[in-house]
Order: C-alpha cells, then sequence, then structure tokens
C-alpha cells in the first residue's frame, strides 16, 4: 500500500509539473481563446447558407461545432503531445529526470495527465463560454446536449494525445516527430473519410452498414463526429454517412467504449516501448 501511494504521488508530482508549465507559457489561455472566438463564429454564423445569423438552436449549433472541433481539437492535441518524451530526450533533460527516483511508466503516465488536464482546461474554458449563451437561450435541453459534445470533444482530444505521446516515444527527433504528428493529422481528419466516400461511390452505396459503421470507428474523429450527429434526431440530415451506418454500431454506450479504447491502446503501446531502454 506504501509503494501504491508513493508511485501515485511521483505521477501527480509530474503531472502538475506538466500542467503548470502549460498555465506559464499561457498555453491553455491561448487555446481557449482560439476556441472560444472560432466557436463564436461558428455558432452565431453557421446557419449563414440558410440565410439567417445568430443562435438558431442546440442541435443545428452543434452540428456546426462538431466541425470545427473535429479539425482544431486533434490538431492542438497533437502538437501539445508530439514532444513530450523526444523533446526531453534532445534537451539533454530525459537523463536527469531518470536519474531521479521515479520510474519510466510514472513519468510517461504523469506527463500524459498533466497534458490531459491542460487540453481539458482549455476546452471547458474555450466552449464552456459559448455554452453559457446557448444553454441561456435553450434551457436545460440545451444544457445537456452542449454538456455531452465538450465532453465527446475532450475524450477526442486525449485520443490524439495518447496518438501525439506514442509517436513521442518511437520518434528520433522532434523534427521526425513532428512530421509524424501533421500526417497523423491528415490521415485522420482529412483522408480517411475521402477515401470511405471513395469507396462507397465505387461500390455505388453496396457497402453494408454494420461495415461502414466498422470502418468508422478505426479513425476516433469519426467515433466522435458519430457520437454527435447519431445524439440529435435534426442533426442526421446534414450527414450522409447517417444514412448508411448501422444503428446497432452507433449505440452510444459503444462509440464511448471505442472511445475508451483510442485512448488506452496508443498510451499502452507507448508505455511499452519505453520501458525498454
Amino acid at each position: 500500500m506504501t509503494v501504491a501511494r508513493l508511485e501515485g504521488r511521483q505521477v501527480a508530482a509530474i503531472a502538475r509539473k506538466e500542467l503548470r508549465e502549460r498555465l506559464r507559457s499561457r498555453w491553455v489561455l491561448a487555446v481557449a481563446a482560439v476556441f472560444t472566438l472560432f466557436a463564436l463564429v461558428i455558432a452565431y454564423f453557421g446557419a449563414a447558407q440558410q440565410g439567417a445569423v445568430g443562435f438558431k438552436g442546440i442541435e443545428l449549433t452543434i452540428a456546426s461545432l462538431v466541425s470545427l472541433a473535429i479539425y482544431l481539437v486533434p490538431l492542438i492535441a497533437l502538437i501539445l503531445g508530439y514532444d513530450a518524451i523526444v523533446g526531453e530526450r534532445e534537451r539533454g533533460s530525459l537523463d536527469l529526470l531518470l536519474s531521479l527516483p521515479i520510474t519510466r511508466v510514472e513519468l510517461l503516465i504523469g506527463k500524459y495527465l498533466g497534458l490531459a488536464a491542460a487540453l481539458a482546461v482549455s476546452t471547458l474554458a474555450g466552449f464552456g463560454l459559448v455554452g453559457v449563451l446557448i444553454v441561456a437561450q435553450g434551457g436545460l435541453v440545451a444544457l445537456f446536449h452542449y454538456s455531452g459534445f465538450m465532453l465527446s470533444a475532450i475524450l477526442m482530444g486525449m485520443a490524439f494525445l495518447s496518438l501525439a505521446v506514442l509517436v513521442s516515444v518511437l520518434a528520433a527527433s522532434k523534427t521526425a516527430a513532428s512530421g509524424a504528428a501533421i500526417a497523423l493529422w491528415f490521415v485522420f481528419v482529412l483522408v480517411y473519410d475521402l477515401i470511405l466516400l471513395g469507396v462507397l461511390v465505387l461500390t455505388e452505396g453496396a457497402l453494408p452498414g454494420a461495415l461502414v459503421s466498422g470502418l468508422l470507428l478505426l479513425n476516433p474523429a469519426d467515433v466522435f463526429r458519430v457520437l454527435n450527429v447519431f445524439s440529435l434526431e435534426e442533426v442526421k440530415t446534414f450527414y450522409g454517412l447517417a444514412t448508411v451506418a448501422s444503428d446497432t454500431l452507433t449505440a452510444p454506450w459503444l462509440l464511448g467504449a471505442v472511445m475508451g479504447a483510442w485512448i488506452v491502446a496508443p498510451l499502452a503501446l507507448a508505455l511499452i516501448r519505453f520501458r525498454a531502454p
């Protein structure tokens, strides 16, 4: 029991250090400001293509914010975590940290938790300020749906942060890690859906809905999108994939479990690789 408490304190100390560094560098404030600015613009002008401006209901607002979050949150998470380990190695501070009474597992988990806390705080602060305005107009129903959106955005960010930490452990240099992080963003956010859409067009929509849903689960950005799209009936009309995806594989509990797997699996691989000197 004493060992477990000591390990917990070591992890917490590393996590606090990472969070304090992000707070001191104004990173959290900058990201929150970016989220707030873009969320306000998207929420207010999201219905401009239908000839209207202003907040037009929680469902249309979330539909617009989902598109924003899919581009921004993964990018920020990857930028935040790509140099978590390789950066320490290049600065020569990794050996110093490991000379302290702390294990490699405690160091990596502590770094991840600290970075995840910084990402969660910036996401809540950025989207939360817009949420206050939305909830003031939509009431408790809007609060419920918007809270779900923010929670799923944080989980998506944590999934991409896990991928970034894995890249940081595997990369030989910061340059290689940054290139891999950018490549991951392009693949998961831009290329993956284009390829899937191309396959659907080539097969003339002959792919079974269960297969399409399974392919969507292989992308954390799509898991986030489907989780929000299928929770609101009106939003489904904005996404063509809603007509081919299987309702069985889009249950909120399953999507939540898949997102959890996307958080745990890359981090576990990073731990296995980092433990080997």
